[in-house]
């Protein structure tokens, strides 16, 4: 906005305003992870957008990953990363990694970085509170968790208090063995519990696309029973499955509406959430 003049700058904000009134204490789950993150540049952005929107009165519920991060650790300790069906393989060690890194330095640089820009953070990990708990998904995995309960009480209350609630994604059972746990599942099921207005899942695609080689096939937006469709036609495909079903998920569990967007765009939370135009795609139940 350096070329706007204040008279522009001022339509800008007046434009906003519906927008503002539209989210105004609503509960807005981000879901931000994996090669979204690796720009610097960029997630400061992102963490501006999301103190942005605490500031006019969204409740901004951050849930994060940090494959890229994992995998650096565990280059380092010279522990190679195995992967079935697209799901990390986590034996005993691999999942201190993964409480480590997440828990740890990705969780708490979030957080630092969210209380520089101004905002008010807290962050928390699956863990506390029993936040998640959760199941062997699958005896081939080790210790990647299958979610079997939400307690959502602890994050409730840092929204009480005025805070951005920023979760790592690991669980536990009640032997108290802790679980690595799908990002996109676990925002999916939190957003869930919340009743959240909206799932906002930053990705590194702009949505998902007709032709996944051209960005300008991209589709704005499609109901419950259209995304079956594209299922069916092989449109809905690869790494996006998953992501689609963790949509569909979000809003038989109470969502209000899912976005699937690129993260690495400047400002593609703010373009959602406070312009006409919107971002990546949106999934919403069928009109009745």
């Amino acid at each position: 906005m350096n070329n706007f003049s204040n008279a522009e700058r001022a339509e800008v904000l007046a434009q906003a305003l519906p927008y503002i009134k539209k989210y105004n204490n609503e509960i807005i789950v981000v879901k931000y992870g994996g090669n979204a993150m690796i720009n610097e540049q960029i997630k400061e952005q992102v963490m501006t957008d999301v103190v942005l929107l605490w500031l006019i009165g969204v409740k901004v519920v951050l849930v994060h990953g940090g494959g890229p991060e994992i995998n650096e650790l565990m280059d380092k300790l010279g522990k190679k990363p195995e992967f079935v069906d697209g799901l990390r393989v986590t034996d005993k060690e691999t999942v201190d990694i993964v409480q480590m890194v997440l828990a740890g330095k990705v969780n708490k640089n979030l957080v630092n970085l969210l209380e520089s820009k101004g905002g008010k953070a807290m962050g928390i990990c699956g863990m506390d509170g029993r936040l998640i708990e959760a199941k062997v998904k699958d005896e081939r995995l080790g210790f990647v968790g299958e979610i079997t309960k939400i307690n959502i009480k602890a994050v409730e209350d840092l929204l009480e208090r005025g805070y951005i609630p920023v979760i790592s994604t690991l669980g536990c059972d009640r032997d108290g063995n802790a679980y690595n746990i799908n990002g996109d599942t676990a925002a999916a099921y939190i957003a869930g519990a919340l009743n959240a207005k909206r799932l906002i899942m930053m990705t590194d695609v702009a949505g998902i696309l007709k032709d996944k080689e051209d960005p300008d096939t991209l589709i704005p937006e499609i109901s419950l029973s259209e995304a079956e469709k594209l299922f069916d036609e092989g449109i809905i495909n690869g790494g996006m499955i998953p992501k689609v079903n963790c949509c569909i998920e979000a809003i038989h569990k109470g969502v209000d509406k899912v976005i699937i967007m690129d993260g690495r765009v400047p400002h593609s939370i703010l373009m959602e959430t406070l312009t006409n135009e919107g971002a990546g795609t949106m999934v919403m139940r069928d009109k009745k």
